[in-house]
């Protein structure tokens, strides 16, 4: 435990000034994005040892970043600094509404080389609704991905991770690809710092050992810890790997 929070100290010191610029070019000291995987538009699968079987080809090691709820003002922006400043590419899975309601920060996430996926329109607990209310949550959230980039997308995060046979069926159908998580730091939480969510990134990897981490964009106090959560990854010596889709 002790080396746990000598190493969050140390982290959260070194990165507190970290995202307030964005560096033009990154050097061998960040974390960078060691590899790409490449999945197939339409192929479908289901992914995360949560509930489902690994990303085929990631290893031990390796993780993939993941950011739930937003696109946002402020926060979206703040954690995209953040990743710029240490070259790492994510995917973001974002909500039909933020992406009607903040279109030209979707796109920006998207012109800076991350990958996007859909995550409900509203975030409701989807498993409360009917069949026809889940259908129409998803087409409406298709349709504003749609509206923005031109395709569907070709990946989908449950609300809560609370999976529904009705949508898991529909999905399927679609090739549309299901994301879980292989690990968490639960950041939801207004009252989180910055050594609270590090000391959890830190013991979630040492437990894991790798795997797609889910964070949420849209909420501050994980915004304000990027750029230290970060330098956990790097500094703990894992290998960032970006998932995208083609076809």
């Amino acid at each position: 435990m002790r080396v746990i929070r000598g190493l969050v100290l140390a982290l959260v010191l070194a990165g507190m000034g970290a995202g307030t610029a964005v560096a033009a070019a990154c050097g061998s000291d960040a974390l960078g994005t060691s590899r790409t995987i490449t999945l197939k538009r339409g192929a479908g699968g289901a992914f995360g040892t949560v509930q489902h079987a690994a990303l085929p080809g990631l290893e031990r090691g390796e993780v993939v970043l993941t950011f739930d709820d937003g696109p946002v003002p402020v926060l979206t922006p703040q954690v995209l600094d953040a990743l710029k400043a240490e070259c790492a590419k994510a995917t973001f899975f974002m909500t039909g509404g933020n992406l009607d309601a903040h279109g030209d920060l979707a796109k920006r996430v998207v012109a800076e080389g991350h990958s996007a996926g859909i995550h409900s329109y509203s975030h409701p607990h989807l498993g409360t609704l009917g069949e026809v209310a889940q259908l129409d949550d998803l087409a409406r959230t298709q349709a504003a991905y749609q509206r923005l980039f031109g395709v569907t997308a070709a990946a989908y995060r449950f609300p809560f991770l609370e999976e529904t046979p009705v949508l898991m069926s529909a999905l399927a159908r679609d090739g549309v690809a299901v994301f879980s998580i292989d690990l968490a730091i639960t950041d939801w939480q207004p009252a989180d710092t910055t050594p609270m969510l590090a000391e959890r990134l830190s013991k979630a990897l040492d437990e894991k050992g790798g795997g797609i981490i889910l964070m949420h964009d849209a909420n501050k106090p994980t915004a304000d810890a990027i750029a230290t959560l970060l330098r956990v990854i790097k500094q703990k010596g894992y290998r960032l790997v970006h998932v995208v889709w083609e076809g």
